[in-house]
C-alpha cells in the first residue's frame, strides 16, 4: 500500500504539471510534489539493490548473517539520512513559494482558460470564455494544532497541545454542480497530510508486539515526536456565497470572492511513519535518534473535515474516524484544527 501510494502520487502530479504548464504558482508547487515523490522513490529503489547485492553476499558465504545485518542497518540508515536531507531542501523551497504567493511576487494563474484535450496524442488546446469555467484548480495549504482524542475526548491529553500540530497541501478541483446557480460546487482533489505529535512527561511509543504503547523514557528526552504521513483524496461539498454578476447581459460566475463552507471528509493510505527523539547521551553529546517503521500505524485512513472561512482563507478542522493505531485497546483517534488557504 505504501510503495502503490508514490507511484500515484508522482504520476498524478507529473500529470497535472504537464497539463497547466511551468510558470504560475499552482505548477510550481505541483513540480516540488512530484520532485518529493521522486526522490523518495529514488531512494528506496537504491537501497532495495543495495540490500540486494548483501543477500547475496550473504548466500555465497562472504559474510556471516550478523554482518550482513549490520551492513542492511547502515545503508538504510544512510538513505534515510538523504531522504530527510532532500526532502527538507524541497519542503524549504515550497514554503517560499507560498511566501512568494502572499507577498505577491508570483503571476495569478488564467482562471478563465478552460483546456480540452484531443486523444490519443493528449493534445491541449486553449479556449478563453468570460468569467470562470465550471471547474476550476485550487493549490491547497493547511496548517494548525494537532492531537488525539482518546475515548471521543481531547480533555487531558498525553500530548502537548501547543506542540503538536499539522501541515497540509495539495491540489483540488472545483465544480459548479448546478448550471444557472453557483451555490453548490463539488471540491475533489489529492493531499499530502504531516501529522505531528509530542508527547508530555518525557514519554515516546515503543512497540510491543502488536500493540503501540506510549512509555516513560529511561532518558531524559529534550524532544519527543511522532510524524505520520498520509497521501489522501479530500472531498467536499462547498457552498460559495459569491454569487452572480451580470456583462453584456451575459451571467458571470465567480468562486472564492465571498463567504464558503466546506462539509465532507477524506481516505486515503499512510506512506511513512517516524518518531524522532532528541537527548544527551552520557558523554555530553547532543543525539537525534530517527526511527522509521510501522509502529502498528493503520495503513489505511478516513474521517471528516469541514472549513468555513471567506475567499481564500478558512478556519479548517478534521477528524479521523479511523483509529491511528491498530490492535491497540483504546482507540485513539487524530482531530487537528488550524488555518486553510485555497488559492485559486
Amino acid at each position: 500500500m505504501r510503495n502503490f501510494t508514490f507511484y500515484l502520487a508522482g504520476f498524478l502530479i507529473l500529470f497535472l504539471t504537464q497539463v497547466y504548464g511551468q510558470e504560475t504558482f499552482e505548477s510550481r508547487a505541483k513540480n516540488i510534489a512530484f520532485k518529493i515523490e521522486s526522490v523518495t522513490k529514488e531512494e528506496k529503489l537504491a537501497l532495495k539493490d543495495e540490500v540486494e547485492a548483501v543477500n547475496i553476499e550473504l548466500e555465497k558465504n562472504q559474510i556471516t548473517k550478523e554482518q550482513a545485518d549490520d551492513k542492511k542497518a547502515k545503508l538504510a540508515e544512510v538513505r534515510a539520512k538523504n531522504i530527510e536531507t532532500r526532502v527538507g531542501a524541497l519542503q524549504e523551497e515550497l514554503k517560499n513559494l507560498v511566501q512568494e504567493k502572499v507577498d505577491g511576487k508570483i503571476k495569478e494563474e488564467d482562471s478563465t482558460r478552460r483546456y480540452t484535450f484531443t486523444f490519443p496524442n493528449m493534445k491541449i488546446s486553449d479556449k478563453f470564455k468570460e468569467g470562470e469555467s465550471r471547474t476550476t484548480s485550487q493549490f491547497v495549504f493547511a496548517f494548525g494544532l494537532n492531537n488525539l482524542a482518546t475515548n471521543k475526548a481531547v480533555a487531558n491529553s498525553d500530548y502537548r497541545y501547543w506542540g503538536s500540530h499539522f501541515y497540509e497541501w495539495g491540489v483540488t478541483w472545483n465544480t459548479r454542480l448546478l448550471k444557472n446557480h453557483n451555490l453548490l460546487h463539488a471540491k475533489y482533489g489529492l493531499s499530502l497530510m504531516y501529522n505531528n505529535l509530542r508527547p508530555t512527561d518525557n514519554r515516546s511509543f515503543v512497540e510491543n508486539g502488536k500493540y503501540t504503547n506510549l512509555e516513560v523514557s529511561a532518558t531524559h528526552l529534550e524532544d519527543s515526536r511522532f510524524r505520520n504521513v498520509y497521501l489522501v483524496v479530500p472531498m467536499h461539498l462547498e457552498f460559495d456565497f459569491s454569487g452572480k454578476t451580470q456583462k453584456d447581459d451575459k451571467t458571470i460566475f465567480r468562486t472564492h470572492q465571498s463567504f464558503r463552507v466546506g462539509l465532507g471528509g477524506y481516505v486515503g493510505g499512510n506512506i511513512k511513519s517516524k518518531q524522532i527523539l532528541c537527548y544527551e547521551d552520557e558523554n555530553g553529546n547532543d543525539v537525534r535518534q530517527k526511527t522509521k517503521g510501522d509502529f502498528n500505524v493503520n495503513d489505511f485512513i478516513y474521517g471528516a473535515s469541514v472549513y468555513v472561512g471567506y475567499q481564500a482563507v478558512s478556519l479548517y478542522a478534521k477528524y479521523d474516524l479511523s483509529p491511528l493505531f491498530r490492535h491497540n485497546v483504546v482507540d485513539q483517534n487524530n482531530v487537528s484544527l488550524g488555518l486553510r488557504f485555497d488559492f485559486n
